[in-house]
């Protein structure tokens, strides 16, 4: 019974995982189609589309009902469709950190190794999503006379994506930075995770253990990294009218959290071991 048990709690917890993944795909999809959408409401108010739209206006103001104001109509549309899907990028988010919060409880159900090897494959998925998916929106917007406000740049920024800008744009050292704590280390360190709770009894295990252990102090290095680069990446000599954080960013947040409770795990299975 207490096998059959074990068995049943394995087959939810592998669906939480598949169902994890298929709403992190339905956020990250939602996130970009979010991204596209605010390209083209972005491309509604240039200046040269402002000056249309205030010209629409007062041909409708005079002629009323008499005239079709196209512009306006797609305007509006475009800004439901906008809201719409953010509200779903948001929404599939929340049910992925609701599976999640469910898997972690089930350290309260099986073995550290289950938990430790479980947690870590959450962990990797969590962390996938965090480096792919927007994390951050910038919009650079001023005020001019008689047209009103007037977009002069957008940009929709993730990780890996502004890893690769930042290279090519001079930038080595700050992308090196980030490449190497956001990117290499928490991969590293996941993929060290799943082996440790696949291989217990090799020594080596141990090692990989005590070595995350004695670095432990820098667990929040990614966080502070993310911050800073946040920052770095809203400094402008503009106006930064607007830095909306996106679903990515939960994602990311997510990892750091669920990788240092599964080490933590890791850790007391080998000293039961």
């Amino acid at each position: 019974m207490g096998s059959m048990k074990k068995y049943i709690l394995y087959a939810v917890l592998t669906m939480l995982l598949a169902g994890m993944l298929f709403f992190a795909t339905k956020a990250y999809t939602n996130a970009l189609r979010y991204e596209e959408l605010t390209t083209e409401m972005v491309a509604l108010q240039g200046a040269q589309e402002q000056a249309m739209l205030q010209i629409d206006r007062f041909a409708k103001s005079i002629l009323g009902d008499f005239y079709n104001d196209k512009r306006q109509v797609k305007f509006e549309k475009l800004k439901e469709k906008l809201s719409k899907t953010q509200e779903l990028a948001q929404r599939y988010t929340r049910y992925f950190m609701y599976l999640l919060g469910a898997l972690l409880l089930s350290f309260f159900f099986i073995s550290l190794r289950a938990f430790t090897f479980f947690g870590a494959i959450a962990a990797m998925i969590t962390l996938i999503f965090g480096l792919i998916t927007p994390i951050l929106m910038v919009t650079i917007h001023q005020e001019v006379e008689y047209l009103g406000d007037i977009v002069l740049s957008f940009e929709s920024k993730g990780v890996m994506g502004s890893i690769e800008k930042l290279w090519y744009s001079g930038d080595i050292v700050v992308a090196m930075v980030i490449l190497l704590f956001s990117v290499i280390i928490p991969v590293l360190k996941v993929s060290a995770l799943v082996f440790v709770s696949i291989f217990m009894e090799n020594k080596f295990a141990h090692s990989i253990v005590k070595f995350f252990k004695a670095i432990g102090k820098w667990s929040m290095v990614d966080v502070f990294v993310v911050a800073v680069f946040l920052v770095y990446l809203t400094a402008n000599k503009g106006d930064v009218s607007r830095a909306e954080v996106e679903v990515g960013l939960y994602f990311f947040l997510a990892y750091v959290i669920v990788s240092m409770l599964v080490s933590l795990s890791a850790d007391r299975m080998l000293h039961q071991k």
